[in-house]
């Protein structure tokens, strides 16, 4: 094979799971979802077309004649749509987070503006969408010749978590990865080794974390670590090493020492590994979907159904503990 074969992206049909998330969310009612200034072609027709697959009614916020014009010059039909208008995009985002709090929309969904825009106003002490949980991403990559979805966290949010704040960044996977149909994800915590070293915090951190949820601290899902990355996902490297563990092989969270080596790793398996990651912000009062200018329009609906599927659970989970206090 030459180099320049081994350059070129898989074929669609590799990427069933997508496709099986997106259909998967069928029997769910569409997402009532606020999005942030769709002030660009991939946004706006992002929001469309998800609208159109039944996956959420969209409300468009943000400056009404940029929308307006938005449209026009990408031919879309926006008329469907309620329009709120907003003065600039920080305004919108204020707005958004205001709707979020009233209950009108379940969801928001990241335009064309800055990210630190949108969480700016998310964390917000008083009118913010905080909870007593920590807030922080998810990736759901699906990776070409991986026989399962793998969830990478956080590589958007928690610059340098402390081990506190990993409690919660494990805790948010793992309810994720029930939301999704995984009944007791286990849960890698990476670092470079997988021995403890006290030289290395990311290990004294795993192997915190590991026990934690051994003693209930951490719920749902099975815990270890420290592993590379290749125990994690690797049944063959894990047995090399002689590592025994339920997770080492089998991993379906990656929970990595830090933002830079979640966002490096994230990367790498999109841009080399033509893998597609639909992004999800949780421990907020309703899912954040971050979308990125290089997502494609399936990538941009696999999160939507993320988010969902995520709200779905809540409802659900919301309908049991109401009946169990009849």
């Amino acid at each position: 094979m030459t180099d320049h074969q081994h350059c070129q992206p898989p074929h669609l049909e590799e990427y069933w799971r997508y496709d099986h998330l997106i259909h998967s969310c069928a029997p769910v009612d569409p997402l009532l979802t606020g999005i942030i200034h769709p002030c660009d072609h991939d946004s706006l027709q992002g929001a469309i077309q998800a609208a159109q697959a039944n996956l959420l009614v969209p409300f468009l916020i943000g400056p009404k004649g940029r929308i307006k014009k938005t449209a026009e010059k990408e031919g879309l039909d926006i008329s469907p749509y309620k329009i709120i208008d907003s003065k600039h995009s920080h305004h919108a985002a204020e707005i958004a987070v205001a709707m979020a709090l009233s209950g009108e929309v379940e969801a928001l969904m990241k335009g064309s503006l800055h990210t630190d825009e949108v969480m700016g106003e998310v964390v917000k002490k008083n009118k913010g969408l905080r909870t007593d949980r920590r807030i922080s991403h998810v990736f759901l990559m699906d990776i070409p010749n991986f026989p399962r979805p793998l969830l990478i966290t956080d590589a958007a949010i928690n610059i340098a978590p402390t081990l506190a704040i990993k409690v919660d960044i494990c805790q948010n996977a793992i309810e994720l990865a029930h939301s999704m149909g995984i009944p007791t994800p286990k849960v890698a915590v990476l670092s470079a080794v997988e021995t403890v070293n006290p030289a290395i915090q990311s290990t004294l951190d795993a192997a915190a974390l590991s026990k934690m949820a051994e003693r209930g601290q951490i719920v749902g899902g099975i815990v270890d670590g420290p592993l590379a990355y290749d125990n994690a996902i690797s049944v063959e490297a894990a047995q090399t090493k002689g590592i025994k563990s339920a997770v080492a092989g089998f991993a379906d969270i990656l929970l990595v020492p830090d933002l830079e080596s979640g966002n490096m790793l994230a990367k790498q398996l999109t841009w080399q590994a033509h893998a597609e990651g639909a992004g999800i912000v949780l421990g907020a009062k309703v899912p954040i979907i971050l979308t990125s200018r290089s997502d494609n329009a399936r990538t941009r609906m696999a999160s939507v159904a993320v988010a969902a599927r995520v709200v779905d659970a809540r409802k659900k989970g919301l309908r049991l503990k109401s009946e169990l206090a009849l």
